[in-house]
């Protein structure tokens, strides 16, 4: 009974548009009250245990470490780096938009982030170029969401948690997986542009490399102190991100003098504000994924599946496509806490390395970014051009979101591109 007015209530919230964290609160909520037989007082402790963790500390930092360094002007000059790196070949605007992407997403680790902080430049820039409204709106909406899969990334420290991973080394796990999305893109718009005859204006010289280089070293430095900090045993990934933080504030200050007291605020503000909305969304699907623990859900689900898939190439197969309809209907970190143990058993009976699972996981969640009815990029990215209407955006995301799958599937069958660095690094 408790799982089928949990199922319902989750159902119909959704379906009345509310908030994902009321829904999965009231929903759990609801289920106990509605069965009787355990302290509603177990709820909220349970809530209260999903977020007493050091580990989960590092969202809010790494939060505020990437609001820091936008408000701070390190996307402009990532932006005039890429510009002098691939702004001069077919489609330059659109590839400098991805690399730029690529660039701010070792900083940030979120993807509406990181969509706001290159799109807010690039959009207007690659329509004055004359590239189609929609299809400069949709590139940022798709490259934006390599900011949860290059680390630092928020979706990692949320799957490390739920199942116990190691969070380093997802972070070095996503590294090459990554990198692989942005150049798929930037092979598309290459492709696209010269069928278009999107040529770049744009004229790239080696002077200009260089002075580009090093205006950006600062923001480049980053992700290397972050990383190397993680691999050479010196801080913890939740150490790291509060070390990022002060190394924000240092250049914002310092170097860049960008930043003042007035968008410091601003940056803790908006970094704040979302972190509570995450931090309560994990607080209720960890309640959640308590119920259906209890209920023995994940052990029936694992059974089911083991049933229906005869191989681990047909399971993972059968994972994929639950964490793509899941991803175009709920919240990623609640979807990963939720589903993250539920898959546990699962894993550890077929032999699945978590490590490779992980990066699978996050990647389907963050094509769920780009999928209605939730797609969250998309209106992220619909905001930087309000004129445009969504179903624009999604008919022009669609064969971006095509190349993606693609991707998928190889990270999904060849472990490898996300476990070589482990050898080296972990």
């Amino acid at each position: 009974m408790v799982v089928q007015v949990l199922s319902f209530a989750l159902a119909i919230l959704c379906i009345m548009n509310v908030p994902i964290a009321i829904c999965l609160g009231a929903a759990s909520f609801l289920a106990l009250y509605m069965d009787g037989s355990v302290p509603l007082l177990l709820l909220v402790q349970r809530m209260f245990t999903g977020t007493d963790s050091f580990t989960l500390l590092a969202i809010p930092l790494f939060m505020i470490a990437g609001r820091l360094m936008e408000w701070g002007g390190i996307s402009k000059r990532l932006i005039d780096l890429s510009m002098n790196v691939v702004g001069g070949m077919y489609g330059g605007l659109a590839n400098v938009s991805i690399l730029a992407c690529m660039f701010f997403a070792a900083i940030s680790g979120s993807a509406p982030a990181t969509v706001v902080a290159i799109g807010s430049i690039m959009v207007p820039a690659m329509i004055k170029e004359g590239y189609g409204k929609s299809f400069s709106v949709a590139i940022l909406a798709a490259a934006g969401i390599i900011g949860v899969i290059i680390p630092p990334s928020i979706l990692f420290v949320s799957y490390g948690v739920s199942i116990g991973a190691s969070i380093g080394k997802l972070f070095i796990a996503g590294i090459i997986p990554g990198v692989i999305m942005g150049l798929s893109l930037m092979l598309f718009c290459y492709i696209v542009s010269r069928i278009n005859g999107w040529k770049s204006s744009v004229k790239p010289t080696f002077r200009g490399f260089l002075s580009s280089l090093k205006k950006s070293i600062w923001g480049l430095l980053m992700p290397i102190i972050i990383l190397g900090g993680i691999y050479g045993g010196i801080f913890t990934p939740t150490e790291s991100a509060a070390v990022a933080c002060i190394y924000s504030l240092f250049v914002g200050f310092f170097v860049y003098k960008e930043l003042n007291i007035k968008n410091t605020y601003i940056s803790f503000y908006e970094a704040g504000t979302t972190s509570a909305m995450v931090l309560l969304i994990i607080a209720t699907a960890t309640a959640m994924g308590w119920i259906l623990t209890t209920e023995q859900v994940p052990l029936m689900i694992a059974e089911a599946l083991s049933s229906l898939a005869q191989s681990r190439y047909s399971l993972l197969l059968f994972l994929n496509i639950m964490l793509l309809v899941t991803g175009c209907l709920m919240e990623p970190n609640a979807a990963i806490i939720i589903l993250g143990p539920i898959f546990l058993p699962l894993l550890q009976q077929a032999n699945i390395d978590l490590i490779h699972f992980g990066v699978v996981m996050v990647v389907n969640m963050a094509i769920g970014m780009l999928t209605p009815p939730l797609g969250v990029n998309l209106f992220v990215a619909q905001s930087l051009q309000k004129d445009i209407p969504i179903k624009s955006i999604i008919s022009a995301v669609t064969p971006m979101i095509i190349v993606l799958l693609v991707n998928l599937m190889l990270f999904t069958y060849i472990p490898a591109i996300s476990t070589v660095l482990l050898k080296y690094f972990a």
